[in-house]
């Protein structure tokens, strides 16, 4: 095939032949100036660690300071014109230090390598984001505690297989959402405290002849420490990786209760008033008023889940160190970041705006026979029945009450001696849905008392 031919399958875009594909396919400047302040303040820290160990001169080190924050301005400002032959941020950033300072400038890169550049770099931006989604956890956390304490003693309906199961109380199910976040803040956390150890100084894989103090860098820019193997300073991206799976599991949870928030706000249910602000119309049904912001956050979860697999793919094969499919580390996580942050800020505001319906909620928790479990245990613990044959009682009764189109508390007494004699007015006690909830005393039950405490733990624990 000639060149002409081969130009014309490459398409209008990359006419100019090979040249124009390789800078279009090398380049990454397009997403990694996002990591700018990250580069920037990395090369701050190294032209100073390599002043104070007199491998650069206290003149040219000011000069790279001065310079670079001129750089950072114009980037903040706008006015930085980003440059796709010059591939990435670093050259970027290098390329307008020179411009400002000029022979200093070829000195910065002295005991350094892209690689462990861009290794540091990209850790930072991660770590922040662990910084920010933690901070958005918090946020919805405390809505949901909100939400828990004014609705500690509301009745509604516990579900299994979406079917009636047990009353429980709103608060109760604010809570399982609290301990839900509660272990995706304690993932980021956990995942911070193990990317918190600094590549720069690994250079291109091998460490550096230069005399320098990789424990100064360190500090400097809040590491716990430097890495201790060069070879898997530059090759890891472990770190990219858990940011993922931790937003990703978030995003699960986020998902699951978005799909709660379209039952319960559907004409069917009625157990909550989405505002305005996180609802829209319909174009033809002028009675519509659509959860779309639970919906889209419902969705998020196969965009974040998709950039960790992504992620994991690129990375599964690749022997050591660097490769340069590690480029498209960035974009995933630049775009789980991005929906993971939106989604937690929009469920934290669909949390702080909804409006329980407390009657429907309790009208619901009292239909479909929620207390049959409290007449098997009353059952249990009156008439001392084994478990079992409480059981099959509880059975006969419900089919009763279904017979006569009632529920549990709507059967005589007389009827209820029918199925067995021996149980007494006592029953009544247990089968009201407020009765069923205050009974649920054990540790981490639905008990209204039991949920006032564990908001009064998650408060505390939250600070």
């Amino acid at each position: 095939m000639n060149d002409k031919s081969s130009n014309a399958m490459w398409g209008g875009r990359f006419a100019a032949g090979p040249d124009a594909i390789m800078e279009a396919i090398n380049a990454s400047i397009g997403f990694d100036k996002r990591l700018a302040a990250q580069d920037i303040q990395g090369s701050r820290a190294h032209a100073a660690m390599l002043a104070a160990q007199g491998i650069l001169t206290d003149k040219d080190a000011e000069a790279i300071r001065e310079g670079l924050l001129t750089v950072l301005s114009e980037i903040e400002a706008g006015t930085f014109e980003f440059s796709t032959a010059l591939e990435d941020i670093h050259m970027n950033v290098e390329a307008r230090l020179k411009e400002l300072i000029g022979e200093p400038a070829g000195r910065l890169h002295t005991a350094r390598s892209r690689n462990d550049q861009v290794a540091l770099d990209f850790r930072m931006w991660v770590r922040d984001q662990c910084d920010a989604a933690m901070e958005g956890l918090r946020a919805l956390m405390q809505a949901l505690l909100a939400q828990a304490e004014a609705g500690a003693d509301w009745v509604m309906p516990g579900f299994t297989h979406l079917q009636t199961a047990q009353p429980v109380t709103w608060g109760h199910h604010m809570m399982a959402y609290v301990e839900m976040f509660g272990r995706d803040l304690s993932r980021f956390r956990d995942a911070r405290v193990r990317m918190n150890e600094s590549p720069l100084g690994a250079a291109a894989l091998a460490g550096t002849s230069f005399p320098i103090d990789r424990h100064m860098t360190a500090e400097t820019l809040k590491f716990d420490r430097p890495s201790a193997n060069s070879l898997d300073a530059v090759a890891d991206r472990d770190f990219a990786l858990e940011f993922l799976a931790a937003s990703s599991i978030c995003a699960m949870h986020l998902s699951r209760f978005a799909e709660e928030l379209v039952i319960w706000s559907s004409a069917q249910f009625r157990f909550v008033a989405l505002s305005d602000r996180f609802s829209t119309g319909s174009s033809i049904m002028p009675q519509k008023k659509n959860p779309d912001a639970a919906e889209l956050i419902r969705a998020k979860i196969g965009r974040i889940l998709g950039t960790m697999v992504a992620l994991f793919t690129v990375m599964k094969g690749l022997p050591l160190t660097y490769s340069k499919d590690m480029q498209e580390d960035k974009e995933q996580v630049f775009d789980a970041a991005d929906n993971l942050m939106l989604a937690l800020a929009a469920m934290e505001g669909m949390v702080r705006d909804m409006t329980a319906n407390r009657a429907n909620l309790e009208a619901a928790a009292s239909s479909g026979f929620s207390t049959a479990t409290d007449l098997a245990d009353w059952l249990v613990r009156e008439l001392d029945l084994p478990f079992r044959e409480a059981h099959h009682v509880t059975g006969a009764l419900v089919a009763l009450a279904e017979t006569k189109g009632c529920d549990l508390p709507d059967l005589s007494l007389e009827e209820m001696q029918g199925v067995h004699e021996a149980i007494t007015d006592g029953v009544y006690d247990v089968l009201g849905v407020h009765n069923s909830v205050a009974s649920r005393v054990s540790y981490g039950g639905t008990a209204p008392d039991e949920v006032r405490k564990q908001v009064a733990r998650w408060k505390e624990l939250l600070g």
